[in-house]
């Protein structure tokens, strides 16, 4: 019996490339005879500058949604973190892989003494800016935009001590043993979706199909978890360029324990806060808190600066 093909759309970089073969293998294993089809996007092919100068909604998903909605590709795999909170009209997220640790490291070649007068650090996110220079502020950053390949590449320069990156990718470009420093999950919060692998769809995507793409894709502890992270961030109205973080747990007993915050871009203020519940009015109810206790503020200051 001939098996169903599904084309997978995913960005051309090695660390996409890793998450969609992932997804490949587990459809792979359910029948289906995967075939991805690498494109590059925005975010990938403008590299001189940060992402709050080219706009940070959709910079590396737009080309792979608009192959999803001309019928190129059948699903579009991503980083969950790289998602905007609200997709275009007739788009959707179907599931959720199992979601790999969303904590930050550095990474380097050399040890790092984060009390360091002198000590330097690459990262292109405006979160881990904001949060090193509220928890860390004698700590310089610089830059470090493109691919995990390109930017250990610039570590070995010695222009930085070190790169703050996202455990998960560190661990799946296998640069795992240059971790240096794990930066405490509770401080340091990470944004929404890190270390998650979603599938994105278009509403042309046949309905059986779909359900059957999502039967052997999704992990329901980690969708439940993002989902309610994603509505934190969508009534926080924040992108790529604005330092919002989330992050939701499952307790034991089955509530959900969701931190998230938003910090100023100098990294002065800091407003975090956790709450129990379960469901979507869950990440609403905690952004809402946030914006009542001077976060709106924030946001509209951040909002005025880029």
């Amino acid at each position: 019996m001939e098996r169903r093909k599904v084309k997978i759309g995913t960005r051309s970089s090695k660390l996409a490339l890793w998450q969609a073969n992932h997804v490949a293998d587990l459809l792979d294993a359910g029948g289906f005879q995967p075939e991805l089809v690498p494109m590059d996007t925005k975010g990938d092919r403008i590299q001189h500058v940060t992402l709050s100068k080219i706009g940070s909604k959709g910079v590396f998903t737009e080309e792979l949604e608009m192959a999803l909605m001309r019928g190129k590709v059948d699903i579009a795999v991503h980083s969950a973190k790289d998602l905007p909170s609200i997709l275009p009209d007739g788009f959707s997220v179907l599931s959720f892989c199992e979601r790999e640790s969303p904590d930050d490291v550095i990474v380097s070649d050399r040890e790092i003494d984060l009390n360091s007068p002198n000590l330097v650090l690459g990262t292109s996110s405006t979160r881990r800016i904001a949060l090193l220079k509220h928890f860390y502020p004698h700590i310089k950053t610089i830059d470090a935009r493109g691919n995990l390949q390109t930017r250990v590449e610039k570590l070995k320069t010695g222009l930085m001590g070190g790169l703050v990156l996202a455990y998960a990718g560190v661990l799946r470009m296998n640069f795992d043993h240059m971790i240096k420093y794990w930066f405490d999950i509770e401080r340091f919060t990470p944004p929404v979706g890190q270390g998650a692998v979603a599938i994105e769809i278009h509403d042309r995507l046949d309905s059986s199909l779909a359900e059957e793409i999502k039967s052997l894709t999704n992990h329901r502890v980690s969708e439940t978890l993002i989902s309610i992270e994603r509505a934190f961030l969508k009534r926080m109205d924040g992108g790529c360029s604005i330092p919002v973080f989330g992050m939701a747990q499952m307790e034991q007993d089955g509530q959900v324990e969701l931190t998230g915050g938003i910090a100023s871009l100098d990294g002065k203020q800091l407003i975090k806060r956790t709450m129990y519940g379960t469901g979507d009015e869950l990440g609403i109810s905690l952004a809402e808190e946030i914006l009542e206790s001077g976060g709106k503020k924030v946001l509209d200051d951040i909002k005025s600066a880029i």
